[in-house]
């Protein structure tokens, strides 16, 4: 009787192990950070991950610390993180414009660290300056250094709005005006909520804003994105951060993320920022939509 008992609990454990391990036996947390292109793109993971055999679980809004943490962990096996963020945040590292040499510094250092770093892309998620499109070529402004001969020539024309963190990070105005040889007046400066800065160019409160390159108000508004001709701005391209561990057990992962990883790009990022904040569409719908017209899914 006891051996009868022994073998029906040790089955009813298997069943448990095997049910929460999906139909192919291979199950993955994929995390996601507290903003939309974050959920998207984990959300378009899942959809991917799913369609080749796993049972993916979903951890949402984490903040950046908190995901960091997480992978190390291995309470979340991987997730999309930039590397600029990666390498001054996590490693305190200088900024580095060169996303493949970004890229190969932190797969170096977070090596140790048990955290592999794979499917590097295109999309750039890294700060930029903008303006109206009419103002920008009214006044012959394509370019950072068309914007800092310009403030050279007036110092007291132009009106710039900003984030307080961005006036004051290394990578952000300080240094900016340093690499580009202009230094615009503080009494031009408006410091102001992230977002906030989109409504005061609306209403031409200010002329000059800062902006991250996938932000949806871009296409929204129809801004010109100042080029960053002389490369000041660093790398936040998207990689996939992966627990070596997980990585190790499912070494196909990368391969499997590659149509991904080819097809994320700031344009394509900043349109479905665009359809979830401005459309209101769900994260869901346009992470699918966006999987099917790419066809990065089997069926």
């Amino acid at each position: 009787m006891k051996k009868r008992l022994a073998l029906f609990a040790l089955l009813a454990a298997l069943l448990v192990v095997l049910s929460s391990c999906g139909p192919g036996g291979k199950s993955i947390t994929v995390g996601a950070k507290t903003f939309t292109e974050q959920l998207v793109i984990a959300k378009m993971t899942a959809f991917i991950l799913e369609d080749n055999g796993y049972n993916v679980e979903e951890i949402q809004n984490l903040g950046s610390s908190a995901m960091r943490q997480a992978i190390e962990t291995r309470q979340v096996d991987m997730s999309w993180e930039y590397v600029g963020t990666a390498l001054v945040t996590y490693l305190d590292q200088e900024p580095i414009a060169d996303k493949d040499e970004a890229m190969q510094k932190v797969q170096e250092l977070d090596k140790k660290n048990g955290i592999a770093w794979t499917n590097l892309t295109d999309a750039n998620n890294t700060y930029a300056l903008v303006m109206e499109r009419d103002k920008a070529d009214e006044l012959g402004i394509e370019t950072l250094s068309d914007l800092a001969a310009y403030e050279k020539e007036n110092p007291d024309n132009l009106r710039f709005g900003m984030e307080t963190e961005f006036r004051n990070r290394r990578d952000g105005m300080p240094g900016l005006e340093e690499y580009y040889g202009f230094d615009v007046p503080d009494s031009n400066i408006r410091e102001m909520e992230i977002g906030l800065y989109y409504t005061a160019l609306g209403n031409d409160e200010i002329d000059v804003t800062q902006a991250f390159v996938t932000d949806p108000q871009i296409n929204s508004m129809d801004l010109k994105i100042l080029e960053d001709d002389q490369k000041f701005f660093p790398s936040y391209n998207y990689a996939a951060t992966i627990n070596q561990e997980t990585l190790d057990e499912y070494p196909e992962i990368t391969e499997l993320l590659e149509p991904l990883q080819n097809a994320l790009t700031e344009d394509s990022l900043r349109e479905l920022n665009y359809q979830v904040d401005i459309e209101q569409k769900s994260v869901e719908r346009v992470a699918k939509d966006f999987l099917d017209e790419n066809n990065l899914l089997k069926d």
